[in-house]
């Protein structure tokens, strides 16, 4: 069966180059699909072993589609509602991610407000039977998924088995779940965050995102006829519907103010998307706030307006997705995503990061260098790019992780804890109340097993290499080896002190991992902004009405074309 997979690859990826090819014509596309027709079949009939027609042909789907970008992808009938939930940004199911860890399927994060949820599932609940059936340790989340989903108003009856719950309760529980209609919240949460400075957060582009930021923006506008300005806060906002960015921008701009234009393999395929409606808001002061999970739609909406010179924009570089894609139906009830074109933004430029069409020799593709980037200029005359996504007018720099921090979250330190802590608590806290206090650090650090807890330190690596170094370059003596060794010994694992050195981060991430068991969206959203650096900085470009306009004005310098930059 290996032998007959990457039979099946090799002969998708030929396909796959030949219909990719610009100057492919009928004849050879005609031409090498028979010819794979026919070795599919042979195999068929002449193949030792007995062929899985379904898993053969979705391997070679999946190899035919992998070799264009990561975006055009095929849904058999049974996947269809990964696609349709974008767009109409909801589905049926019981409302709860899961994850596989080790040979146990976990029900992770059951949603708020969810079916799963009001049921009793709680974070970590380790899923043993569903519907009576027992799982096996090979039991993949696809299939889990599977039969977790349903029609609303069905029921699913789940056997699950509950970590870190006091000494003498019951480990092993039943649900009985009527699944529902579980729609996803693209604008969770808004308010103000200063005198007369608004908040809205947008999570994703759906059908339903820009009714929803409209009502969130009169709401704000009516309790405050005297807004100074508006923080729009897109990050890991990971996109969605074109259209519905569009919607959104057209709140801020003149009606009919061109917005984004989508050009496809030829003329006859290019359009230009403006806005909609009169504006609501035409003269509010506008920040946009985007890290680096940021794309598309999200992308769409920052970069028109910073290249409007509508808003400033705060954070990190964005995503970097220029492509555009459209549903296409298929036989027998299934779909295919596939990209149709490129979107380009006001000033004319792509801020596509990778060009999937230019491979490496070994078939790999990487980022546009800074250094091949064009200059376009937005329409007061400010220097932007395209390649690499949406660079911030004012950038907000990520604070330096470690591997302490990577393997705490990595290996579930954290997160089992705060199961631990939230099974054993009994009670639902206030969220304008509760904080990790020392206390809860220093029950933290005690549920730490130092012998399990194993990472690497920045300095035993660079230990590590002076020694290597030494020895190849000739100096290796005694001496300098005893030097080396009483180094070594001065930088000895202290992971008590490592742990407090954290104390900072590690509060943070327990704080936001531990409010999510309680927690509703938006008041994981609210908390979260009284210690938010990113939000902070927009906020200082709102309270200063002149830097606001330096920042949206032509640069005229070398020095003030440089970006205003903090630490995160």
């Amino acid at each position: 069966m290996k032998k007959l997979a990457y039979t099946v690859l090799a002969l998708t990826a030929l396909v796959a180059v030949i219909t990719a090819g610009a100057k492919s014509t009928k004849t050879d596309i005609s031409r090498n699909l028979s010819i794979f027709s026919q070795v599919y079949k042979e195999l068929q009939t002449a193949y030792v072993d007995t062929i899985d027609a379904t898993k053969t042909m979705r391997t070679a789907i999946d190899a035919l589609l992998g070799q264009i970008d990561p975006y055009t992808e095929y849904y058999s009938e049974d996947e269809q509602d990964q696609l349709t939930s974008v767009s109409s940004g909801q589905y049926a199911g019981i409302g709860s991610y899961i994850m596989k860890r080790d040979t146990s399927i976990i029900l992770s994060e059951p949603q708020w407000g969810s079916p799963a949820r009001k049921a009793g599932v709680r974070h970590g609940d380790i899923l043993l039977s569903i519907n009576g059936t027992n799982l096996p340790a090979d039991f993949t989340t696809a299939e889990a998924s599977t039969r977790l989903k349903g029609q609303a108003g069905t029921e699913v009856s789940i056997t699950v088995r509950r970590p870190w719950l006091p000494a003498g309760s019951d480990s092993i529980l039943e649900f009985n779940i009527t699944r529902g209609t579980i729609t996803i919240d693209p604008v969770p949460y808004y308010g103000f965050v200063s005198d007369g400075i608004g908040y809205i957060s947008i999570t994703t582009f759906s059908e339903k995102t820009a009714a929803d930021f409209l009502n969130a923006l009169n709401k704000l506008r009516a309790d405050n006829p005297q807004m100074k300005g508006l923080v729009i806060d897109l990050r890991d906002n990971g996109g969605g519907l074109l259209e519905s960015a569009v919607e959104v921008a057209s709140n801020f701009l003149p009606r009919g103010t061109e917005i984004v234009t989508v050009r496809g393999r030829d003329v006859r395929t290019t359009k230009t998307y403006k806005t909609t409606h009169n504006p609501v808001a035409l003269d509010l002061p506008l920040v946009v706030i985007i890290n680096g999970n940021s794309a598309s739609a999200a992308e769409i909406l920052s970069g028109s307006l910073q290249d409007l010179d509508r808003a400033v924009i705060v954070g990190q570089r964005s995503y970097g997705k220029g492509l555009v894609q459209q549903p296409r139906p298929l036989p027998y009830n299934s779909m295919m995503k596939v990209t149709t074109g490129r979107y380009y933004l006001p000033t004319g430029r792509l801020i596509q990061a990778v060009d999937y069409s230019h491979r490496n020799a070994d078939g790999q593709v990487s980022r546009i260098p800074d250094s091949l980037t064009t200059v376009f200029y937005t329409r007061a005359g400010r220097e932007v790019r395209d390649g690499g996504g949406i660079t911030p007018d004012v950038k907000v720099e990520l604070r330096e992780s470690n591997r302490l921090l990577y393997t705490l979250i990595s290996e579930f330190w954290i997160y089992d804890f705060a199961n631990k802590y939230a099974n054993n608590l009994g009670s639902t806290p206030s969220p304008d109340d509760w904080q990790v206090d020392d206390s809860i650090f220093a029950e933290f650090k005690r549920f730490i097993d130092p012998a399990r807890l194993k990472y690497d330190r920045a300095t035993e690596a660079g230990i590590k290499y002076l020694r290597e170094a030494v020895e190849i370059e000739g100096y290796n003596s005694d001496s300098i080896d005893a030097v080396i060794t009483h180094l070594e010994a001065l930088l000895k694992h202290d992971l008590e002190h490592d742990l407090d050195f954290n104390y900072e981060d590690i509060t943070m991430l327990l704080n936001e991992e531990m409010g999510q068991r309680w927690f509703s969206n938006a008041d994981l959203i609210r908390r979260s902004l009284n210690r938010d650096p990113e939000l902070k900085e927009a906020l200082n470009v709102l309270a200063d009405s002149r830097q606001y306009g330096v920042l949206l004005s032509p640069r005229r310098d070398k020095d003030s074309a440089s970006t205003t930059e903090t630490k995160k």
